[in-house]
């Protein structure tokens, strides 16, 4: 077909269709919401993977985590009323004389309640080390963080979290200030960046809320709160004693990453027949991640694809009722010269710029994802987590799942833009054959008869 052909093709099909806008537009909207779906779908599924990527990245490239899981109660060794379990350091003096670890940082964290004044929260206590900050992704907005001249057991010095400076202090400044954890007063030397919820990736690292958090030396740490933990229920009391919750090891290169998990996981086998703590590579987490980013897109690629066909569907249905109704006017062309040929072109084109405008405006719909994905955060953080920490003395504020909702950023995937349009335009096509072949075979005699 020529170029002028062509835009006498485009011109006649917009024409007709335009002659039944409110049928054409519902037709389209089809195709119009399943192009959408396609882009939204991916670009969600893109977002969730950048942030599952930079949660695992910020664990360390070259780092192994060692963390402390609580087993069940029959798995537990003893008949003690206390339950022992979990990392030792015993364990940590042990891993850190491995080959390729270069730091190691020991961390212990308790539940506890803070206090200022009349304020009052709950959140987490965690003991650490000076290269915590380092190799645990913490930065200090203020202040500094825990330093060597503090470990000597009875220093009462803390780092806030941003989310616990601002609850406690609000407008106040809290460096100089004090905090009460139980019946100890701690000073605040340093106040952290805001740190980002972490989700349960990979099935072995469960999701970790960082902004309730008060760092204090773990030598403080075990001379004030110590390794027994009191748990006090309607029933009675129960007791655990935990001497380190994680241990954090960084390795000398990535390619000894995992020869060095391998290394710890014989090593704490050894002493640990319950099996009370889980190896995590943040590099194979990174891999698992990526695998489920795959699935997911897959996934959801498929049930946009599924609207898509529904609205191809659509479109062979108006087409074939379009034929009917035109029966004449295919009979008046067939008499004055058109061939099969013509009328087989004229109605697929029509389909063809009823999908591909659908394909467009899908397009365009789709790449306001990430202002809808917006909208839809502002509305969860005012009126579902606001009010769920409003309502919670403890202040949730929704848990990790609420932070991983307003971290995520929809990522446009700008493959999925034109890839969509053509399966629109593919869709229109294969949907649109049959209706014009059908329109295309009709007796001239015949469709001159029609009334």
């Amino acid at each position: 077909m020529s170029p002028a052909g062509l835009i006498r093709a485009v011109q006649f099909a917009l024409k007709s269709l335009l002659l039944h806008k409110l049928r054409s537009g519902l037709t389209m909207l089809g195709i119009v919401l399943g192009v959408c779906s396609v882009i939204a779908m991916l670009a969600i599924g893109e977002g969730a993977s950048a942030q599952a990527r930079r949660q695992v990245i910020a664990l360390g490239a070259t780092n192994v985590i060692v963390r402390t899981v609580k087993p069940p109660p029959q798995a537990r060794e003893g008949n003690s009323r206390v339950a022992d379990y979990g990392l030792k350091r015993i364990d940590f003096r042990r891993l850190e004389t491995l080959d390729a670890v270069v730091r190691a940082v020991p961390i212990r964290e308790a539940a506890q309640e803070f206090r200022r004044l009349q304020k009052k929260m709950n959140g987490r206590l965690v003991g650490v080390t000076p290269d915590y900050e380092a190799l645990n992704g913490l930065s200090v907005a203020r202040g500094r963080f825990i330093a060597d001249r503090d470990r000597t057991g009875s220093e009462t010095v803390c780092v806030l979290s941003a989310g616990v400076a601002e609850e406690l202090f609000g407008l106040d400044d809290p460096l100089g200030d004090r905090v009460r954890v139980g019946e100890v007063f701690y000073k605040v030397v340093g106040i952290a960046v805001p740190r980002g919820a972490t989700g349960a990736v990979g099935g072995s690292l469960s999701g970790q809320e960082f902004d309730k958090d008060i760092y204090i030396p773990i030598d403080t740490f075990e001379t004030r709160i110590g390794d027994l933990i009191i748990q006090r229920t309607q029933g009675g009391s129960s007791y655990e004693r935990v001497e380190l919750n994680q241990i954090t090891l960084q390795v000398d290169d990535a390619k000894n990453v995992v020869p060095t998990a391998e290394a710890i996981r014989e090593n704490l086998a050894l002493s640990h027949a319950q099996k009370d703590y889980a190896v995590i590579v943040p590099a194979e987490l990174l891999e698992q991640a990526e695998r489920i980013k795959d699935i997911f897109n897959i996934v959801l690629g498929s049930i946009a694809a599924i609207s898509l066909v529904v609205g191809g569907i659509g479109i062979m249905n108006i087409m074939l009722a379009t034929v009917t109704e035109r029966t004449r006017e295919i009979g008046i062309r067939r008499a004055l010269g058109a061939r099969q040929g013509d009328i087989l072109q004229q109605f697929l084109t029509e389909t063809i710029v009823l999908s591909g405008a659908g394909g467009v405006a899908g397009i365009l719909l789709g790449m306001s994802t990430p202002l809808a994905f917006g909208g839809l955060k502002w509305i969860v953080q005012t009126f579902v987590l606001d009010g769920s920490s409003s309502g919670d003395e403890s202040g949730g504020g929704g848990g990790p799942m609420g932070g991983m909702l307003t971290d995520l950023e929809p990522e446009l995937a700008l493959w999925s833009l034109p890839v969509s349009f053509l399966i629109s335009v593919g869709i229109g096509v294969i949907f649109g054959v049959y209706p014009a072949r059908s329109a295309a075979r009709l007796d001239p005699i015949e469709a001159l008869r029609h009334e």
